[in-house]
């Protein structure tokens, strides 16, 4: 596991274009013997191992896109792709799921039921890889399915999960503003796109703190404020980027409603133009209460695992949730907290403990064998 861990952490690929490492799953199943097909979705790889006995079809997924970040760790297996890094597990996920399809190879004539395989493209990036393999119909046929995410602010021997919503509905939007610009040193014959923005910024931190239920949860985060040229001109136009985090779909409606009320608000008050656009990315991800609670007694099997503990949700997303949405199934946090390196996912220095690798791959497939005897 470590091995492959590795090799693909020297080589990235950014969602969606992650050819060369489907190549390297798919070169992985045939050395194994095991059918798969490519190209699921996008670029996604679905292997299927049948076992000798009946029992239930169950998917287990993995992810295996890279995102955008200089690795910046002095380890020897950094990342040789300038500006590229796996910097949130998903080549541990990989290298978990190729290395548990190999062990169940050598059993498979006692395996009851069948294991799919499921390798997804483009989770970091919405609309991501999720839906499309949905929309494909490769998982109709499947009972149930389950994944997991190394989680590298979590203490190794931990498992967590939730019966419920788990992780956040993950949103974007951007705001164009058009004043008109002018001279530094007369501002009164602007429009100044940047004091217009920087309203816009503080107000909309009060649609959380003012304008919601304070026992709802949500994120509103302007992340990226893009105005101005140079220092004694006044700018014309401003961009703002940023992201909107949600537990609940009528929390979403609300917060859209209120930030096109806020933007229309500021930008009429000085006489300003303004474009608004939202996108819905990744749902909330709600597991299901029965899965929820397998994974919970698989885990207890595992003597890694010292503690299995229900969570409240977390505010990153993920695109397990249309999984979710399809089929009964439930996604869980490996711990793999790496002693001395305190850097948390998407950092560039992000790393994990590799020891989570064979217990994510045991707390999975245990709870393949519980679900199957549901």
């Amino acid at each position: 596991m470590v091995e492959i861990r590795r090799y693909l952490h020297q080589h990235p690929e950014l969602s969606f274009h992650e050819t060369e490492t489907a190549k390297y799953i798919a070169s992985f199943y045939d050395e194994l013997d095991i059918p798969y097909e490519t190209n699921v979705g996008g670029n996604g790889v679905i292997a299927t191992l049948k076992g000798g006995k009946p029992g239930k079809t169950i998917a287990l997924r993995a992810d295996f896109d890279a995102l955008p970040i200089q690795d910046e760790k002095d380890v020897p297996y950094k990342s040789k792709v300038p500006g590229v890094m796996h910097a949130c597990g998903h080549d541990g996920h990989t290298s978990t799921l190729l290395v548990l399809a190999k062990v169940m190879k050598r059993c498979q004539e006692d395996l009851p039921g069948t294991i799919v395989f499921l390798h997804q493209h483009a989770e970091e990036y919405a609309p991501g890889g999720a839906k499309p393999i949905v929309d494909s119909g490769a998982i109709d046929h499947v009972d149930a399915i389950f994944g997991t995410h190394l989680w590298a602010t979590t203490p190794l021997g931990v498992m967590q999960t939730s019966k419920d919503v788990f992780m956040a509905g993950a949103d974007r939007f951007e705001i164009t503003i058009q004043g008109q610009g002018g001279h530094g040193a007369y501002p009164h014959e602007t429009k100044d796109a940047i004091v217009i923005g920087s309203q816009l910024v503080s107000q909309l931190q009060q649609i959380v703190s003012r304008r919601l239920d304070p026992l709802q949860t949500a994120v509103v985060t302007v992340g990226v404020f893009e105005a101005g040229e140079t220092f004694n001109v006044i700018a014309d136009k401003a961009r703002l980027i940023g992201t909107v985090r949600y537990l609940d779909i009528e929390i979403q409606k609300e917060i859209i409603h209120e930030m096109e009320k806020i933007i229309k608000g500021v930008c009429l008050s000085h006489e300003a133009d303004y474009k608004f656009n939202y996108e819905k990315g990744y749902p909330p991800l709600v597991n299901h209460a029965k899965e929820a609670e397998v994974v919970l007694e698989a885990s207890r099997q595992v003597k890694e695992i010292h503690t299995a503990e229900e969570v409240i949700p977390v505010m990153g997303g993920e695109d397990f949730a249309y999984y979710t949405m399809k089929k009964p199934g439930a996604y869980f946090f490996t711990g793999a907290h790496k002693e001395g390196n305190p850097y948390p996912h998407h950092h560039p220095k992000f790393d994990i403990d590799e020891r989570a690798l064979p217990i994510a791959a045991k707390t999975l497939i245990e709870a393949y064998f519980a679900y199957q005897s549901q």
